[in-house]
């Protein structure tokens, strides 16, 4: 049977990542607060993208990320385990580029994720609830959306050092047209199987809960990743400290 740490929150943000509030010091507070053993920050990479705002670090916040999570990592050695990681936003076009990055540092996990959607010259966030991304989605199509965002996914799995699938049905979470389909559960499945060829992990994103009472992704591809093994990782996607941990006491119920 395979079993989720509840002890570990893999996926955290801090205020480097210019949507999300807070120190990565008052995050490390938070997780010794409600007791955990490990905090992973696992804050954003993006490169090449044309969008209306900036939601992931600079490379001079890296430098910082980096030098200030070793200061935490030595300072609070005793309490709790704190990790450097990094959730890469897939872009294809920039696969050589991204590579090159993720050899600069020493991660202690990479996360998978694909947000942004490329349509006449702009990006558009496909994990947005603004209507400015909704809309662009709904014109271009929801099906052709997400077609594209699982075969993108996959690649990023094929072709990234990965250790951990951070957002597996992202594509589905807002639009209202967006509805799962057996087509969506077969990429998914497909996508899941290749993981497991590349030792990933799948991560159960608690932020799921406040919009739809279950994590991300749905239990039926959690049961899908347990039947192959795959291992489960914890993580809140906290964007503020009071998040950290979130609705981890759910995920052992979730399971049995």
């Amino acid at each position: 049977m395979v079993e989720i740490d509840c002890t570990v929150d893999g996926h955290v943000h801090t205020r480097l990542c210019h949507h999300a509030t807070g120190e990565m010091e008052e995050y490390v507070l938070a997780g010794i607060g409600c007791g955990l053993r490990k905090l992973v920050f696992l804050e954003h990479f993006e490169v090449g993208i044309n969008y209306v705002e900036s939601t992931w670090l600079t490379a001079e916040d890296f430098q910082y990320y980096q030098a200030e999570g070793e200061r935490l990592r030595e300072k609070y050695r005793d309490r709790i385990e704190v990790g450097l990681g990094i959730e890469v936003g897939f872009n294809p076009d920039f696969i050589e580029e991204t590579i090159a990055f993720l050899a600069s540092y020493p991660w202690d996990r990479i996360g998978i994720s694909h947000h942004f959607f490329h349509w006449n010259g702009r990006h558009y966030n496909m994990v947005s609830r603004k209507s400015g991304n909704l809309t662009v989605l709904e014109q271009v199509g929801v099906d052709r959306v997400a077609d594209r965002y699982f075969s993108t996914l996959k690649t990023a799995v094929e072709v990234l050092p990965g250790t951990v699938l951070c957002h597996l049905d992202a594509v589905l979470r807002h639009h209202p047209q967006m509805k799962i389909t057996r087509a969506h559960e077969e990429a998914m499945a497909e996508i899941l199987h290749l993981a497991r060829s590349k030792n990933m992990a799948l991560e159960v994103n608690t932020s799921g809960y406040p919009q739809r009472n279950r994590p991300y992704p749905d239990p039926a591809q959690i049961r899908v990743a347990v039947e192959l093994g795959i291992p489960l990782a914890a993580g809140s996607d906290a964007h503020r400290p009071d998040q950290v941990g979130r609705f981890f006491d759910r995920l052992p119920g979730l399971l049995r």
